[in-house]
């Protein structure tokens, strides 16, 4: 049997676990949603540690989808007691999605000691944004506090970014000047820049709640929305309920954050539902055209997430809108964090 890595991906309210062979390949691959009140820890215990049994002793490493590394972790990172605690450390930068990978980390170390652990960052692959792209326009007492744009979906924008440059090294074109606009549309959504490989912008910022419309999550809006919100007595957990839960296409439509839905909807005559997915598509093509000057012209627009992948409608509309870019394919890349952190694991380990 070939060696396998173990790569867990905790979101704030799921499980998504793979075992895949040398290069990323799936061998094996589960998710599941958390119930109500239910465990992670013994969700991870009594449901992964069973699917496991009968590939444990083919096992060499476990790899972990970690959202936020801070400016301290910008590569695949060996976890140890030190890593683990630096980690903690990062939290109040993800609140929701930091703890549950560092309970998954916990897990692992507990269910097979003797296999090393890997960190993967979606805030690594940002790393190469140059200042002028991380930094706020905000005093040096606040910018030296590290209040700054990370950017983050970095693992699949990664992934994206690798898969073209393979692509156009197989069509004899030098990667080094593939111009790429990586657009990982889902639940979460966030654009990327890529010259030759490199990040150099991106819009999601300090936190995943800047740039598109998401699902729930408002994207951009004035800060002076919020002051005035602050001013009306809004409390700091209103706010966050309000911009990560009951905002975006959820908040625009009154019905759900479901882009299915949302279309159905809209074509029914629903007034929120048509709204939504005009505000959806203005912010997008805004952020587009934002990327593509940044990058100062595109060569392919690969559309990866669940959105991405499967509404053609929205690829159609999109290649109708972006006709004035000379040249510019439009491509359909499906999302794969977990064959990333495995690859990404693998090197590290070399």
């Amino acid at each position: 049997m070939a060696p396998l890595t173990l790569v867990i991906n905790l979101g704030s309210s799921s499980l998504k676990a793979a075992l895949l062979e040398p290069g990323g390949v799936a061998c094996w691959h589960q998710g599941r949603s958390l119930a109500p009140r239910e465990e992670l820890q013994t969700v991870l215990h009594d449901w992964l540690a069973p699917a496991l049994a009968d590939h444990r002793q083919a096992l060499v490493r476990i790899g972990h989808r970690v959202v936020h590394g801070g400016e301290r972790f910008i590569a695949p990172t060996r976890i140890d007691t030190a890593v683990e605690q630096e980690l903690q450390s990062l939290i109040p930068l993800a609140p929701l999605h930091n703890p549950p990978a560092l309970t998954g980390i916990a897990w692992g170390r507990a269910w097979a000691p003797e296999l090393p652990q890997w960190a993967c960052f979606d805030t690594a692959f940002h790393s190469t944004l140059p200042e002028a792209a991380r930094t706020y326009a905000l005093p040096e007492k606040l910018r030296a506090r590290g209040l700054r744009r990370f950017g983050f979906h970095g693992l699949n924008h990664q992934h994206v970014a690798e898969a073209l440059a393979a692509q156009w090294q197989a069509q004899g074109r030098d990667p080094d000047q593939l111009r790429l606009i990586s657009a990982h549309l889902g639940a979460g959504a966030s654009l990327a820049a890529v010259h030759g490989g490199r990040c150099i912008d991106t819009t999601m910022g300090y936190t995943p709640l800047e740039g598109l419309v998401m699902a729930t999550r408002s994207g951009s809006v004035d800060p002076g929305v919020l002051l005035e919100l602050m001013r009306e007595g809004f409390s700091e957990a209103e706010l966050a309920e309000l911009l990560q839960k009951q905002a975006g296409l959820k908040g625009l439509s009154g019905l759900s954050g479901d882009m299915r839905e949302i279309r159905d909807q809209a074509a029914a005559g629903h007034a929120g539902a048509a709204l939504a997915l005009a505000v959806f598509r203005h912010r997008l093509l805004q952020e587009l055209g934002a990327m593509a000057a940044s990058l100062g012209g595109v060569d392919v627009l690969a559309l990866t997430g669940g959105i991405g992948e499967h509404d053609g409608a929205l690829r159609q509309e999109l290649g109708d809108a972006l006709a004035w870019i000379p040249g510019l394919e439009i491509q359909v890349v499906p999302a794969d964090e977990e064959g990333m952190i495995a690859r990404l694991s693998e090197r590290g380990s070399v």
